[in-house]
């Protein structure tokens, strides 16, 4: 069992319709968990990668009437480090 991670950002509040389907989508053998944050408006899903693959997941949302607009990166972008500062010749 390969456990798997996506996390998308979605535009809309999902309606009550959308919700109820998004409950029978937990239901699908290979997702193992699905968490919301609707402050940031991001839905993860935990799923196996040996039953599911993340198109199948990506479309298990949007036919549960999840508008999802973007697939978010899970880790967040690292700071620049400015390399002329770091390569400078010292005084």
């Amino acid at each position: 069992m390969t456990q798997l991670e996506v996390l998308y950002r979605y535009e809309k509040h999902p309606t009550e319709a959308a919700v109820v389907a998004w409950g029978n989508t937990r239901e699908v053998y290979g997702i193992r968990r699905i968490q919301i944050d609707k402050e940031w408006k991001t839905i993860r899903v935990e799923y196996d990668a040996t039953r599911l693959t993340k198109p199948v997941v990506y479309e298990l949302l949007r036919r549960a009437g999840i508008d999802l607009v973007e697939e978010l990166p899970l880790i967040p972008p690292q700071p620049v480090v400015e390399e002329a500062a770091a390569t400078a010749p010292a005084k």
